[in-house]
């Protein structure tokens, strides 16, 4: 696969460079679906590029190619709501108002670093939805899916370290177990 200048690696058989809980939920995801062994591949990065500015900089990414994962929370009645909202990086997650409907509470607010790494088991610039624990809700922005005129078909992710990254199709990410394509959900 040719996407920058990563050396794209087949995820399945390199689960060493990917978190345990992401390595987990891809061993249950190819089950259900088996274009996960062919079309979710992983590649090592300089944790210093984890973030997406430093990512594309450093491995000729496209910015439209990266899709950010950002934690959110809100309450109504005592009850915490949390999602995940994945937006491509040239976008940014509604939160004050898409992300607060659909979760049904008062204000929405991001998880704290420290709060989203621990319930996570993820660092903090590798966070993915592949792997976030049950009871989390995963948003994707109804763009994510589509082809992007400067990446194609593939989106880049985290891998729940920041000393990789994954890539899949962006229409393979919206049939992962739980997620929801949300119309809007970016700006």
């Amino acid at each position: 696969m040719n996407l920058g200048t990563l050396a794209w690696l087949p995820a399945l058989d390199n689960l060493e460079l990917v978190a345990p809980s992401t390595a987990d939920a891809l061993t249950r995801w190819v089950q259900s679906e088996p274009r996960v062994a062919d079309e979710v591949v992983v590649a090592p990065i300089d944790p210093q590029d984890a973030d997406t500015a430093a990512l594309t900089a450093a491995y000729a990414l496209p910015p439209s190619a990266s899709v950010n994962c950002v934690l959110v929370a809100g309450r109504r009645e005592g009850t915490e709501k949390i999602a995940a909202a994945l937006v491509r990086a040239t976008t940014r997650a509604d939160v004050n108002s898409t992300v607060k409907r659909l979760l049904d509470v008062r204000k929405c607010s991001f998880l704290p670093m420290e709060r989203a790494t621990e319930e996570s088991g993820m660092e903090y610039g590798g966070i993915t939805p592949v792997g976030l624990p049950d009871g989390y809700r995963l948003l994707l922005d109804g763009r994510v899916p589509l082809d992007d005129p400067d990446a194609g078909g593939m989106v880049v992710i985290g891998s729940g370290v920041r000393h990789s990254k994954l890539a899949l199709p962006g229409a393979l990410l919206a049939t992962m177990p739980g997620v929801e394509v949300v119309e809007g959900l970016a700006l």
